[in-house]
């Protein structure tokens, strides 16, 4: 007979099996079970101020660990949907996050009871899979099933709602397997040999690297190809940390977030090999302005649907990243391909990239009053440790900082990606500093998402997180403001903000504050707080004007004040 434990009990001895040891959540009504099996479990249990930020804090573990990383939304209805923002942020992301959701009684089901709201359906178009628990002896079944969906083939978020009844219930002890089935194949030997015979075509190839190769440890075999091949990486937008910054080949980001260098090859390549990316919005802004009409694409993905979505490609690989880049390094060796067809393109982009480097190293010397956030943003990049974690923003300012920040081992940047979501960063960077305790983690953040979110400086405080954040203070949302200076005649509305001084606020609940607004200070104070055990907020002070319209196909001709 199978053994029974309490349904609480049952979910966290899952946890366990399955090497979770972090959960994150705000203690609810609806699985106290649950939380009293957590107390002597050995998982740690990080407590947010709010569902949406512990449901960040998942999502930064997930994309440090590889995931998954566990969310509890333990109070039915309002605490459940408080997690809507952090699924939608996860799903864009294609992050692992497993939300255990609880849910009211299921005899109370259907009758307008306290808190009931129809949960499966909120959730079901913002994740993976919206599960709903029928009975007790089902939820370790279907939790390994939420595990395993986001975990396999393009990863994302999954939401398990259970009952109150069902964890005040009994379950079965150690019924559910947990399969490990992440990993993604090669692509045949026939596609490999076709994609080396494609490489062997061309006069300016470029490797565009996206998440795929993040999520399957692909970094060491990205390098190796690039190297042996001697062709530049672009990195695909919010993934300029899939090689170490200094890598000779990566040029950084394309596209509207990332630089000319990098835009410049992919807009001039004759052929593209594209791993682990879909080519996607913010890499491209679907525009050949981004990815050359003229460009044979060669697209390895993990998921069928992403293949040619965008773009039309040569050749279209269902493939884990990971392994179609040692199969290609493989076949590349064997059949002796050689990198002198393209010399001449690679010189010229190491010449373009060291005009970069020197570009980028003149806008850290930049002076001003208030100072340029590009000159922060170069004090931030010479004190980053090598192995530090960054976490961003959306924003006017976190805009220009994905391309221009320092990045030494990978994963080291958790940006919002494709939801462009303000008021992620900080909460993000506790679940970094949670999955990654021994690595310094950088929060870089404007004035207005940390003021959303700056409640969390309590939980970090609490819970030993000491993660740095750098407030980028120009007092405005600065990329509407961007819009109404550019598009609507500068009639501001809803633009400018009043905060309040986030260096006092740090200290006032155990954090230590800093301000900086002259030259040297940001570097200096991220260097000192660096050195603190206890979380940390630098306030700076940058130009107000140093802002601008990325969007320019939204509105109509700039000045013209037609919406």
């Amino acid at each position: 007979m199978t053994r029974r434990i309490g349904a609480g009990e049952a979910a966290v001895d899952l946890f366990r099996r399955a090497g979770v040891t972090t959960v994150f959540g705000l203690l609810g009504g609806s699985m106290l079970e649950l939380y009293d099996a957590l107390f002597s479990s050995g998982i740690a249990y990080v407590g947010a101020r709010d569902e949406r930020a512990a449901g960040h804090m998942a999502d930064g573990y997930a994309r440090v660990t590889g995931g998954p990383g566990v969310v509890l939304g333990a109070q039915a209805g309002p605490g459940v949907a408080n997690l809507v923002t952090a699924v939608a942020e996860a799903h864009l992301a294609y992050s692992p996050v497993v939300a255990v959701a609880g849910a009211i009684p299921r005899g109370q089901a259907g009758r307008d009871t306290f808190q009931e709201i129809d949960q499966n359906a909120l959730f079901a178009p913002i994740c993976k899979r919206s599960i709903a628990v029928p009975a007790p002896d089902r939820l370790p079944e279907l939790l390994a099933e939420a595990m395993r969906v986001a975990m396999t083939g393009r990863r994302g978020p999954v939401v398990l709602h259970v009952p109150r009844d069902v964890f005040a219930a009994d379950a079965p002890a150690g019924a559910a397997l947990l399969h490990d089935n992440t990993a993604g194949g090669a692509p045949s030997a026939k596609q490999t040999l076709r994609i080396v015979e494609l490489l062997g075509t061309a006069r300016r190839p470029v490797i565009v690297a996206g998440a795929g190769l993040k999520w399957s440890g692909g970094s060491a075999a990205l390098a190796s190809l690039a190297e042996a091949l001697d062709i530049p990486v672009v990195a695909s937008t919010g993934h300029h940390d899939v090689l170490p910054t200094a890598h000779p080949l990566l040029a950084g980001q394309a596209g509207p977030r990332g630089n000319e260098v990098a835009s410049g090859l992919t807009r001039d390549a004759d052929v593209i090999l594209a791993l682990g990316t879909r080519l996607g919005f913010n890499s491209t802004f679907h525009s050949n302005d981004y990815v050359g009409a003229q460009a044979a694409i060669a697209q390895v993905d993990i998921d069928a649907m992403a293949l040619g979505r965008h773009f039309p490609v040569a050749l279209g690989v269902v493939a884990d990243a990971r392994a179609a880049a040692e199969a290609l390094l493989a076949a590349a060796t064997e059949r002796r391909l050689a990198p002198d067809g393209w010399a001449s393109w690679t010189g010229s982009f190491r010449k373009r990239k060291a005009a970069l480097d020197d570009e980028r190293a003149a806008e850290a010397r930049l002076a001003g009053d208030p100072l340029p956030p590009v000159r922060v943003l170069g004090e931030v990049r010479e004190a980053l440790p090598e192995d530090a974690i960054v976490t961003l923003d959306t924003g006017a300012m976190c805009l220009q900082a994905a391309d221009r920040l320092r990045f030494g081992r990978t994963p080291g940047l958790v940006a919002p990606l494709d939801f462009g979501l303000v008021g992620f960063g900080y909460a993000a960077a506790l679940g970094a500093k949670a999955a990654a305790p021994d690595r310094p983690v950088v929060s870089v953040m404007g004035d207005g998402g940390f003021g959303m979110t700056m409640i969390e400086l309590t939980t970090a405080v609490r819970h030993g997180l000491p993660v740095v954040a750098v407030v980028l203070d120009n007092g405005a949302w600065g990329a509407e403001k961007a819009y109404q200076r550019d598009y609507f005649g500068g009639r501001y509305l809803g633009a400018d903000l009043h905060n309040p001084p986030y260096p006092d606020v740090a200290e006032l609940v155990g954090a230590k504050g800093y301000r900086a607004a002259g030259p040297g200070e940001t570097g200096a104070a991220l260097r000192r707080a660096l050195d603190e055990p206890v979380p940390s907020v630098i306030q700076v002070k940058v130009d107000p004007d140093a802002m601008s319209s990325l969007r320019k196909d939204l509105f109509g001709k700039p000045g013209s004040g037609d919406g």
